[in-house]
């Protein structure tokens, strides 16, 4: 939705710095050059009724006069559901949503848009109550546009449950991350490449995710994700080899001016993740060997982690325990418990 714009004598507005905003891109413009191809392919019309293609949900988070974090706006459009709030968070004052989705998956053609604002000093943690199914495509694609954003003293948690990737699909995620100087944020992404019970492994077309991350508006990071099976293997020596579930954890941390911060937090996510994947000492031939390590990210914006494993709950495992290990960094408490049973 659009704003006027201030004037330029006018005080810039209390609360989140605004996201970057893409929403002025026409509808038939892809996300991303690799999905130019598809765009042009047009989509049967949806049956009158059923979910609309244009999903969006925002969320606002605020502080009250108690210093307590509260939701304090909610818009959602199919396939997007939100319940309400869960105050389950082990930091008293943060609050928890939990998006929700009736519908069966994502399909070709859907563009789905997220906002979320975490105002200063807000704690938000947003998560999703399954995974996210990418089903089969035969025509176009099917896109997902994140903007998120954190004001001063603020820090949000946007860790979904995993992304499976069903045969023919055709995936583009672009997350954009705009931090104030002092706020901090933990975003995760787990990806399966089929449905691995049923013996699809990377039959899907293509999968993007990126990520930037800005702070008062200059680009610290932009890692990205870009999988076509036609034209790379992705069981190569280098690439993801003989596993089949990537994990990402980003830790975005406070700009401090100390660059010894994040390399002691990234040694420290190395070894839990590490400790985390080893501790049974159990070998690759049971499928639940996870590899995972951690990296200082750019511009002193924080730590990386990466996991590959067999399985997409022993790469969850790892990286929530890097998330565990950075939310004490951040926050003085830990993740809060998983509501999947």
């Amino acid at each position: 939705m659009a704003a006027d714009s201030p004037d330029p004598g006018e005080e810039p507005p209390d609360g989140p710095p605004a996201p970057p905003s893409r929403r002025d891109e026409t509808a038939d413009e892809p996300p991303h050059p690799a999905f130019a191809e598809y765009a042009t392919e047009s989509v049967p019309a949806a049956a009158v009724g059923s979910p609309g293609k244009d999903g969006r949900l925002e969320l606002r988070f605020e502080v009250d006069g108690n210093g307590e974090t509260n939701l304090v706006r909610d818009l959602v459009r199919a396939p997007f559901h939100v319940s309400g709030t869960l105050g389950h968070d082990p930091l008293p004052e943060a609050e928890t949503v939990y998006v929700q989705s009736p519908t069966g998956g994502v399909a070709q053609g859907d563009r789905h848009a997220v906002d979320i604002e975490v105002g200063a000093d807000a704690v938000a943690h947003v998560s999703t109550q399954s995974s996210q199914k990418v089903l089969s495509m035969a025509r176009n694609y099917a896109a997902a546009d994140v903007s998120l954003s954190v004001g001063s003293g603020g820090h949000l948690d946007y860790v979904p449950e995993p992304t499976i990737l069903h045969g023919d699909s055709r995936f583009c995620q672009s997350v954009t991350l705009e931090l104030a100087p002092d706020a901090s944020a933990v975003v995760g992404e787990v990806v399966v490449p089929g449905r691995l019970a049923r013996g699809e492994r990377f039959d899907f077309e293509r999968y993007l995710s990126r990520l930037r991350v800005r702070r008062e508006r200059e680009l610290l990071v932009d890692d990205a994700t870009h999988l076509r099976p036609a034209d790379a293997d992705p069981s190569a020596p280098g690439v993801m080899g003989e596993f089949a579930v990537l994990g990402t954890l980003y830790v975005l941390t406070p700009a401090s001016g100390d660059t010894s911060d994040d390399a002691e937090l990234s040694d420290r996510l190395h070894e839990v993740t590490n400790a985390e994947t080893d501790s049974d000492g159990r070998g690759d031939e049971d499928g639940e060997t996870v590899r995972a390590s951690a990296t200082r990210l750019p511009n002193d914006a924080g730590v990386a982690v990466r996991a590959l494993g067999h399985r997409a709950e022993t790469v969850t495992a790892a990286l929530r325990a890097a998330w565990d290990e950075a939310r004490i960094e951040l926050l003085g408490v830990g993740a809060p418990d998983s509501r999947r049973p």
